[in-house]
């Protein structure tokens, strides 16, 4: 009699388990792979009837995560099947074939039906004589299911507890931190390590996005400014824009820690960059990467004109851009001299002519022009203090609300109490005590819980409009504080600077013939309590602002 051609399947789900992992019963760290082939060969040769023929290994494949259609090793033994190359499917243990309870059930069937014997090292055969082998086999895939979803849920909340509690749960960490031993112990009494901020690369960090933010310098810019002075990543390399953008985008930063949807507070002593910084750079990074025809945050801070990505032609709204030519002087000796002349341009007009409005303004007349709408705009709050000037804004929205909301919970209260009294006789009928039919009270218990559903839903509008409210009083708030500090540095500071504080002022301005100027703020007058008439007095061209 011959004997019966055997096929081995070996899987491991992660790449660490391809090197090692630990024996639960020994706690010594051995290897998974062989450790299967040992066991099963064992098994085969005490079978005196099967001759071990083929194995096939799976190395870091999910049997949970990843379908049995995608996976090559169960296609190839499936088709070996086919063709009758073997007799016997031999595994360490049933999960090795896959832990998806609604599909590896029946991928064990296929193999018998196909004239296949599947047999565990661990558990025996998996046969299909009847009904209760079927809800056997269906129960023990269910089970191995059940296992791993319990095992990935135990390590999520495993990992949310370690963020909430501010502890480094392993990997690499962020530049402007290191990880070093504190002291600290695990279950097993071993030292583990805690992350710290690197005072030496958070000050390069605090450099990055003030360059980002303070300056509008791009992510190219500053890559370059840090290579050009030496400084190197973890590893030693050069810094690149995606670097960069990964820094910039990382709310690490601010001092929390994340792990999935899970965001701990933020931990002070974690806490390199501030969140009102951080939110400024979310905000530049993402008018950066809108439509060019609605962004007003500028691209490039390069070059000495003011208004860069934020100034329109009044007549056609193409966006105004930055020329330079040079204007021939011959002097009486002979000798020609070459005056730059820069202007801002319309695009639409000098390109495609499709405007009607003037061609170009010439650069510094315009920019004096908005220098002065700037000052304007500070003077105003040397004299109001910020206090005033939310308190004027608010003070009366604030009174409206809280009466709103406490008319809308009395409602919503009385709305309740109309509702349990109709349960209330529910109770009645059922006892025979009411003096309600039941069709009237089903009627008016419905109406009652219609009344409840709109109050409840009014008392969240109004409650909303509040929280809103709050949010506004405090954006606001951020604005006046920082157009504050702007007035004090705005004359003084470098070119880079003074366009990022006017984009962060001044939404969009657009220029039409004569030099009339429309301003948008970022912020309305009326937010920022000051007077609409005295920032958009005339201003004229030819007034030479300093």
């Amino acid at each position: 009699m011959s004997k019966k051609r055997v096929y081995a399947l070996y899987r491991v789900s992660t790449k660490k388990q391809v090197d090692k992992v630990k024996d639960k019963e020994t706690e010594q760290i051995i290897d998974d792979i062989p450790l299967q082939k040992k066991a099963i060969r064992d098994f085969i040769a005490s079978k005196q009837d099967w001759e071990f023929y083929k194995e096939i290994s799976e190395l870091g494949v999910s049997g949970f995560k990843v379908s049995a259609k995608n996976r090559d090793a169960i296609l190839e033994i499936q088709k070996e099947a086919l063709e009758k190359k073997f007799d016997v499917l031999v595994v360490f243990l049933f999960d090795r074939l896959g832990r998806k309870e609604d599909e590896t059930p029946f991928i064990v069937e296929w193999f018998v039906n196909h004239g296949i014997e599947v047999w565990s090292v661990k558990e025996g055969e998996q046969r299909f004589d009847n009904h209760v082998d079927k809800l056997t086999n269906y129960i023990r895939f269910w089970q191995a299911s059940g296992e791993s979803i319990k095992t990935s849920i135990r390590l999520k909340t495993c990992f949310a507890q370690m963020i909430q509690e501010g502890s480094y749960r392993g990997g690499s960490v962020a530049f402007g931190y290191r990880t070093e031993k504190r002291g600290r112990l695990n279950k097993k009494n071993h030292e583990i390590h805690d992350i710290v901020i690197d005072e030496k690369e958070a000050t390069i960090v605090k450099e990055i996005f003030d360059l980002y933010v303070l300056k509008g310098m791009g992510s190219h810019r500053i890559a370059h400014y840090l290579n050009e002075r030496g400084i190197t990543t973890h590893k030693g390399g050069r810094f690149v824009n995606c670097t960069v953008n990964s820094m910039i985008a990382n709310r690490t930063y601010t001092g929390v820690l994340k792990c999935g949807d899970v965001v701990s507070d933020i931990f002070p002593h974690l806490q390199i960059i501030d969140p009102d910084t951080f939110e400024a750079a979310q905000h530049i990074k993402q008018s950066r990467s809108i439509n060019k025809d609605d962004r007003t945050i500028p691209l490039n801070t390069n070059g000495s004109s003011l208004l860069s990505g934020n100034v329109f032609c009044g007549h056609c709204g193409g966006r105004l851009i930055v020329t330079t030519n040079g204007k021939k002087y011959i002097r009486k000796d002979g000798d020609v001299t070459v005056t730059p002349r820069t202007r801002y341009v319309c695009y639409k007009k000098s390109r495609h002519k499709q405007c009607d409005g003037q061609t170009g303004y010439t650069v510094s007349k315009l920019d004096n022009m908005i220098v002065e709408v700037v000052h304007r705009l500070f003077n105003q709050f040397k004299d109001i203090p910020k206090e005033s000037i939310l308190k004027q804004r608010f003070a009366e929205q604030v009174s409206k609300y809280k009466t709103e909301l406490k008319d809308a919970k009395a409602i919503h209260k009385a709305n309740l109490l109309e509702m349990k009294e109709y349960e209330t006789e529910v109770l009645k009928i059922i006892r025979g005590e009411s003096n309600f039919n039941s069709e009237l009270l089903n009627k008016l218990y419905e109406e009652a819980q219609e009344k409840v559903a709109q109050s409840e839903h009014a008392v969240s509008l109004i409650e909303d409009q509040i929280d809103d409210n709050e949010k506004t009083k405090s954006t606001i708030s951020k604005h006046l504080d920082n157009i504050q500090s702007w007035a004090d540095i705005f004359d003084d500071c470098d070119m880079e600077t003074k366009k990022m504080i006017l984009s962060n002022i001044m939404k969009r301005i657009k220029v039409s013939r004569d030099y009339e100027i429309e301003i948008d703020l970022t912020i309305t007058c009326e937010d920022l309590g000051i007077s609409f008439e005295e920032i958009n007095e005339p201003i004229s061209s030819d007034k030479n602002v300093a």
